[in-house]
């Protein structure tokens, strides 16, 4: 499957995921009392509500080539209620524009600037360094007393999805886990969505979602978040009290934009 054929299936399953969210009362669609076989709304509401041809929604969401103008996503995100994250992912599937492949991230790790290193060690904050697969490429010891020890795991370990997911410890002294985990795959999703050139994104989906049924629940929700400013709060090992960390991220690092650094910057309640 090609990568753009790839993109349009990608757009297909996002927009019904959106459609499958919506209910009617949400979308100012009154109940008629027939029964619904959607869990949202149906495909002709939708199309009704952006103006357009049954028809042709049906194609945009089954994935076909269709050719749709920036005019139609307007009305779509508009007729979906899409919040502003999930307008700009819908922009950017949609996009004919977008280049075929974003900076590479296996590229990332052999030109990563020992500087980094030695700037995220100085820290008192619990700082790793990551990419778009959520690959922790450097770390401080901070990070591995709050989070995991990464000094000690494999590098097919060494991925802060599968920690939050398969860690038990962590996932113990995560107090608001839920919520946390819920945050990430939603950031993470936005990553899968646009590196159609890269199949690690897919097998490492699949692997996580036959590892952990949480992991598939939430992926199934195919929900999307930007990366900012996110709140955790976990117990410390030595006095088993909470504590809440702002989680920063400072991203484009020299000529990596898919590598960023993650703070864990300690907030008072």
């Amino acid at each position: 499957m090609t990568q753009e054929i790839t993109r349009f299936k990608r757009l297909g399953a996002y927009l019904r995921s959106r459609r499958d969210r919506l209910q009617p009362e949400a979308a100012g669609i009154k109940e008629t009392g027939s029964q619904r076989r959607t869990p949202g709304l149906r495909r002709e509401e939708v199309a009704v509500l952006a103006g357009l041809s049954s028809t042709y929604y049906t194609w945009l969401e089954q994935g076909r080539e269709v050719t749709a103008s920036r005019e139609v996503m307007e009305s779509l995100s508009q007729a979906l209620r899409l919040s502003a994250d999930e307008r700009k992912h819908l922009f950017e599937l949609w996009n004919p524009g977008l280049p075929d492949t974003i900076a590479s991230i296996n590229e990332a790790r052999p030109g990563l600037n020992p500087q980094w290193r030695d700037i995220i060690r100085q820290l008192s904050y619990p700082a790793f360094i990551t990419n778009e697969r959520s690959e922790v490429l450097a770390w401080n010891d901070m990070a591995c007393k709050v989070l995991s020890n990464f000094e000690i795991l494999p590098a097919s370990d060494r991925i802060m999805m599968r920690q939050l997911f398969l860690d038990p410890e962590l996932r113990r002294r995560m107090v608001n886990w839920e919520e946390f985990a819920l945050h990430s795959v939603a950031v993470y999703r936005t990553y899968y969505d646009l590196n159609l050139h890269d199949p690690w994104h897919k097998e490492m989906v699949q692997q996580l979602c036959g590892e952990s049924a949480d992991f598939l629940r939430m992926w199934k929700q195919h929900d999307i978040q930007h990366k900012r400013v996110n709140r955790v709060v976990i117990l410390n090992l030595d006095t088993n009290q909470p504590v809440t960390y702002d989680v920063n991220s400072m991203a484009n690092l020299a000529d990596h934009p898919g590598v960023h650094v993650c703070i864990y910057t300690p907030v008072s309640v």
